[in-house]
């Protein structure tokens, strides 16, 4: 897959699965890579940075049971606005696909 759409996608797979709950960075890197094998733990870390850079991604740390502290992410509402506005495009770019015959 081209890595500018591949890297478009991993941003919309990790801001909607912070659109419901925080998790630590871990948790995001496992479900990522659950559905994207290929994908690398540096490049989940690398867009998670940058989602934070950009102020769609807010960070805390938190005390861990089983371990040292974990640096958790949760979603800012100008990354719900981002995230709503990148699934929009999505299903307008899927349904281009659709209407020119290509079988999903």
């Amino acid at each position: 897959m081209n890595t500018q759409l591949k890297k478009g996608v991993l941003e919309m797979c990790i801001l909607y699965q912070l659109r419901d709950k925080e998790l630590y960075g871990y948790q995001i890197m496992r479900a990522i890579k659950d559905q994207f094998s290929d994908v690398y733990d540096g490049s989940v870390y690398a867009i998670l940075r940058r989602l934070n850079a950009e102020g769609y991604t807010e960070t805390y740390v938190k005390d861990s049971p089983s371990g040292p502290p974990r640096k958790y992410y949760r979603i800012t509402s100008a990354g719900l606005d981002y995230l709503n506005t990148m699934i929009a495009e999505w299903h307008r770019l899927v349904e281009g696909v659709r209407r020119l015959g290509i079988p999903f």
